[in-house]
């Protein structure tokens, strides 16, 4: 079943200038330039350790730049700003789920400490339905295969109204039925206005840009600047 997003009002540009990051002890990019816009779908390629995961951990304000600027709309958009937590939703490679918790709890936990607000019983279901998870909605997630955690945490794309979602390895342990739902789930967010950011190795069935990591390799080592 195929399930439509809701629209997306007064859709901002997101822009990356001059970006660089520092993380365990070394610059992992600089000098990187991005800009994906309301109806955009942008691939973060490249190898291992290249700065993907750490390029969306940045937009989603969990570390700072070193260099550079993001800016969302016309406002400047840096960690600890009140507006992330209502423009975005991000999926890493941890599930972020509490194993004690029911697959529904934790769906009502999450939209507590986004929006304050519980989700309607209605969401939950459509959302569930999308990933083949409606039997599972009230079992303790201690209980689930790691791919019915990972497709319980994709989950939140379908039951928050964000218009940016900064997703991570999406397709990493599902099937192509469950691909299929993924791919169908983005291209009815795009449609709707919303963007992706999306590091991903594997082909994901929706169209869209894409930057190659490698270009914004640092091009001197933390012992290198010092000299």
């Amino acid at each position: 079943m195929t399930h439509a997003s809701k629209l997306i009002t007064a859709p901002q540009s997101l822009k990356g200038e001059n970006l660089a990051c520092f993380r365990g002890g070394r610059m992992v990019f600089e000098k990187l330039f991005f800009e994906v816009n309301p109806g955009e779908l942008l691939f973060l390629r490249g190898r291992n350790g290249s700065g993907k995961s750490t390029l969306l951990r940045v937009v989603a304000g969990f570390l700072p730049v070193r260099a550079g600027t993001l800016t969302y709309g016309e406002e400047a958009w840096g960690r600890g700003d009140a507006a992330l937590s209502e423009a975005l939703v991000y999926a890493g490679h941890d599930n972020a789920l509490k194993p004690v918790l029911t697959l529904r709890e934790n769906l009502q936990e999450l939209s507590r400490l986004m929006t304050g607000g519980l989700l309607a019983e209605n969401r939950i279901a459509e959302a569930a339905e999308i990933f083949n998870l409606g039997r599972l909605l009230d079992q303790p997630v201690r209980y689930f295969s790691s791919g019915q955690r990972h497709r319980s945490n994709l989950m939140r794309f379908a039951c928050l109204d964000r218009p940016l979602w900064l997703m991570d390895e999406p397709t990493v342990g599902l099937d192509a039925e469950n691909r299929q739902a993924l791919a169908s789930l983005m291209k009815n967010h795009l449609a709707a206005g919303g963007m992706i950011l999306a590091a991903t190795h594997d082909p994901i069935g929706a169209e869209g840009r894409e930057i190659d990591m490698r270009d914004f390799q640092p091009t001197a080592t933390l012992g290198e600047e010092w000299l």
